[in-house]
């Protein structure tokens, strides 16, 4: 924007600028003839009374002799019938047409310009006084004054750039910290706000932005304690449940710690539902699926089901928060838990690319039947809603990567989470499993 206004202001500044001081450059070269050619008139008009006086050519000459144009010998008078008395440059048809003439007049030469000045004298006699003007006299003082001209509307268009370019610089400023503000909102910091300045424009704009992110902070609050209160209404089944398993006894135990799991993952939801909006958008995709390995394990051994993590050893940095990440993860392996028989055998496996990161999970049950199908939302088949898929594919697409179904090495469905990666992956470390 600033570089536009720059060259509308050059644009227009020298079109201004063309359109004045073209003609004024003219005027001040006809004034510097004029000024020249009025000169040699008034040298003209001081040998008038010595003709009046005298035509001889010796006290000519010492008349003409006490003038500039004759000490330059720029002069001649031309008497009828007689000598010139100096050096004439005029021809001598332009000498004779000026005698005829009552006024003065001038006469163009390749070198200069010729006033002849004609006299009238006694009787019927008369003189023509011939005075050069040379080039260098009629143009004095023009280059001079053209490039004064020049330095002034060199002055005005950079004055105008700078002008034009302060102002695009404030409504550059204002659009830069509007821009900014959205992407601190939408990486998750709901305390960007943002002071409206700048053109009526941006100021309605930067309002309206601000009331937004009002509205966005109270919507995500309302939201946050919705989840956190149907969570806690989940207590009380939880705690029934609990009492009821502390009267089967000892063959109750598997399913008093598979309940204990579920309160700490309420508990979980509660606490985070009721934390602030996290503005980290990055977390360890290994540490991620090592966690909810470890919680789908007991699960999976009360069902018998083989399972495998390859590839969480070190950590992978990837651009998606954590919560995300896990919401994606539960998704994907609740899944496989409610579509496959019991006993059937997954894996999770995590790829590290240059510039994507692969989360696959693969099952040993039926597979998939149409893959397409499944991935729209709602029809995934077998009595399922689709949204495990959706969760993905949302989470994938966020970081500009994408879901897709294959066939799994174990026989059964693969569902692979490709990430984008869009930022350097720190130096890995071991760490202990």
């Amino acid at each position: 924007m600033r570089r536009a206004l720059a060259v509308l202001m050059v644009a227009v500044t020298s079109m201004v600028a063309l359109a004045f001081l073209v003609p004024l450059a003219l005027i001040v070269k006809e004034t510097a003839r004029s000024r020249a050619v009025a000169g040699a008139e008034r040298q003209a008009s001081a040998l008038v009374p010595v003709l009046a006086l005298t035509t001889r050519t010796e006290d000519l000459a010492h008349a003409m002799a006490r003038t500039d144009a004759g000490r330059r010998d720029l002069l001649a008078i031309h008497v009828k019938g007689g000598p010139t008395a100096g050096t004439s440059r005029a021809p001598a048809a332009d000498v004779a047409r000026a005698a005829a003439q009552t006024r003065a007049g001038t006469v163009e030469l390749p070198a200069g310009q010729v006033l002849l000045r004609p006299v009238a004298l006694d009787g019927d006699r008369g003189a023509v006084i011939e005075v050069f003007v040379p080039a260098d006299d009629l143009n004095r003082g023009v280059g001079t004054s053209w490039a004064v001209l020049t330095g002034v509307a060199v002055v005005l268009v950079l004055g105008s750039v700078l002008v034009g370019d302060r102002l695009g610089a404030r409504v550059v400023r204002s659009a830069r910290r509007l821009g900014s503000a959205a992407t601190a909102l939408g990486a998750g910091d709901l305390r960007e706000r943002i002071h409206p300045e700048g053109p009526p424009e941006l100021v309605a704009a930067a309002t309206a932005f601000n009331a937004m992110a009002n509205q966005v902070t109270h919507l995500l609050a309302a939201e946050r304690e919705l989840a956190a209160d149907l969570s806690h209404r989940l207590r009380t089944p939880l705690t029934a449940l609990r009492l009821s398993l502390d009267q089967l006894g000892t063959q109750a135990e598997p399913s008093r710690q598979a309940l204990a799991r579920l309160e700490g993952e309420v508990d979980t939801i509660i606490s985070a539902a009721r934390r602030p909006s996290r503005t980290d958008r990055a977390c360890d995709a290994a540490e991620v699926l090592r966690d909810r390995l470890t919680f789908w394990s007991a699960l999976a051994e009360d069902q018998q089901r083989p399972w495998q993590l390859i590839g969480a050893t070190l950590p992978v940095r990837v651009p998606v928060p954590a919560a995300e990440l896990t919401a994606t993860v539960d998704a994907l392996l609740g899944n496989v838990f409610r579509h496959t028989a019991e006993g059937t055998a997954f894996s999770v496996s995590l790829h590290e690319g240059k510039d994507t990161v692969g989360i696959l999970i693969s099952d040993a049950g039926p597979g998939i039947a149409d893959p397409a199908a499944a991935l729209e939302r709602g029809t995934s088949g077998a009595g399922s809603t689709g949204l495990g898929l959706d969760i993905a594919r949302r989470l994938a697409e966020s970081s500009g990567g994408s879901l897709r179904l294959d066939r799994s090495s174990l026989g059964g469905a693969q569902v692979q989470v490709w990430i984008r990666r869009t930022e350097k992956p720190p130096k890995p470390t071991l760490r202990a499993v």
